[in-house]
């Protein structure tokens, strides 16, 4: 064999196992980033979960939720609720009937992560995964109002955080592919809870 076929097989061999390598590649390339963004948006929704859990006891007291980040970091730290207990009515003959007692309180911080070993409360507005690639991380995009339904004033909230937030130091065409296929199906692209034109508390993981 000549020494210029030699060399020809050894170039095409190489070609071979270089389109194999880039086959491989483009299957496993979105698996990859598919399974990286499930895991992130977990993290994050287990936020928007914290966030929500906040806006409602911050409801329940103030009647109103908010978006002020030092407001909502200081009714964690320094805030309490009450605890409260179902008993029987003592005048119910039926024995039906409950009245709600309260017996005593609770920080709010404790109601939330007293279970959560060194949670550091005061980056829980940061989203997970952005100082990855944004200096010092993002804050979620949080937004509070009222709308209005039966001409009833109803208090709603809405939390965001977009896909390119959490995913910019992964592959940038899929997330641009992946924020462009949501938005062709009229979704969020993104991970959001609540809403602020229809009196919803739901995430859209949900």
């Amino acid at each position: 064999m000549k020494k210029s076929q030699k060399i020809i097989q050894i170039l095409l061999g190489l070609l071979i196992i270089f389109l194999a390598f880039q086959v491989y590649k483009s299957i496993m390339s979105p698996v990859k980033f598919n399974k990286e963004m499930r895991y992130r948006q977990s993290k994050i929704i287990q936020r928007m979960k914290d966030f929500r859990d906040i806006e409602f006891l911050y409801k329940s007291k103030n009647r109103k939720y908010i978006a002020d980040f030092d407001t909502l970091l200081s009714f964690i730290k320094n805030d309490s609720i009450p605890v409260i207990k179902m008993v029987p009515d003592p005048n119910d003959t039926t024995f039906t009937k409950t009245i709600r007692d309260t017996i005593g309180k609770i920080n709010v911080y404790d109601s939330i992560f007293g279970k959560r070993e060194n949670f550091n409360v005061d980056l829980i507005f940061y989203i997970p995964f952005s100082e990855r690639y944004y200096k010092n991380g993002l804050k979620f995009d949080i937004k509070a109002g009222t709308i209005e339904r039966s001409k009833i004033s109803i208090p709603v909230f809405e939390i965001k955080a977009h896909d390119s937030t959490y995913l910019s130091d992964l592959d940038k065409q899929l997330m641009l592919n992946n924020i462009e296929t949501k938005k062709q199906m009229d979704k969020y692209p993104g991970v959001k809870v609540g809403s602020l034109t229809e009196a919803s508390t739901d995430g859209n993981w949900e």
